[in-house]
């Protein structure tokens, strides 16, 4: 009967540190106290630490000596070939999808953008990460090519899995994001070159990428100069 028991504890503490981790409450770097999160779901230590372990094994937790779990790091090597990869085939999408999209879809967009430009004087990050997302859906989803459409969805699934917001490490990129967000906007409403938007959209995306890797590149350096 106790195993029992432990095992839906277990389960019930699982699901909600994963939930916190996805939901970006526990952050990359972030150290996993057993006492204190079993204290917080009124539980005993052993079916937190059985939650741990499987999140370890899948990867959103890390274990360190002398330190203990922590939620697991941005895998840098990874984020910049899926954000290199997404620049590309988005791009392209986006160049693609912009003669079918009709007023509506771009007025629709423009306000998603307006929303994401009254949060910077106080950016909460997810929020801010979830209409990133929307306003670029608005943009590609009509692409007629469903092989790349499919391409784009795997690389912001995998953006995703990353679980990293890159306007919480660099809060100073949201402006540039809005204002790049009203370029792209124009150019597609003016009737640009189909590449001219493809290179907006790519680069749009690049920038985003060199500013994160940047921003943990910088941090790195901070903290090895801190140890030394």
């Amino acid at each position: 009967m106790t195993t029992v028991a432990n095992s839906s504890k277990s389960e019930q503490a699982y699901v909600w540190i994963r939930s916190r981790i996805s939901g970006h409450t526990f952050g990359p770097g972030y150290r996993l106290v057993l006492g204190s999160l079993a204290e917080e779901l009124g539980m005993s230590v052993v079916p937190v630490r059985e939650a741990i372990r499987r999140l370890e094994a899948e990867g959103l937790v890390t274990f360190e000596r002398n330190v203990g779990a922590r939620v697991t790091l941005v895998d840098e090597s990874e984020y910049a070939h899926t954000m290199q990869t997404l620049g590309l085939v988005e791009g392209a999408a986006t160049a693609l999808s912009a003669p079918l999209l009709d007023s509506e879809t771009l007025d629709a967009a423009e306000a998603v953008n307006e929303r994401m430009t009254q949060m910077l004087g106080h950016l909460d990050a997810h929020a801010f990460t979830e209409l990133n997302r929307q306003f670029h859906s608005l943009l590609f989803e009509p692409c007629p090519n469903p092989h790349l459409l499919d391409l784009v969805h795997r690389g912001w699934a995998r953006l995703s899995g990353i679980r990293d917001s890159t306007f919480a490490y660099v809060p100073g990129r949201a402006q540039h994001s809005v204002e790049e967000h009203t370029q792209i906007l124009e150019l597609i409403r003016a009737g640009a070159d189909p590449l001219e938007i493809e290179l907006a959209a790519r680069n749009h995306r690049l920038r985003t990428r060199d500013a994160f890797l940047d921003a943990l590149h910088a941090r790195s350096h901070h903290n090895s100069g801190d140890e030394s």
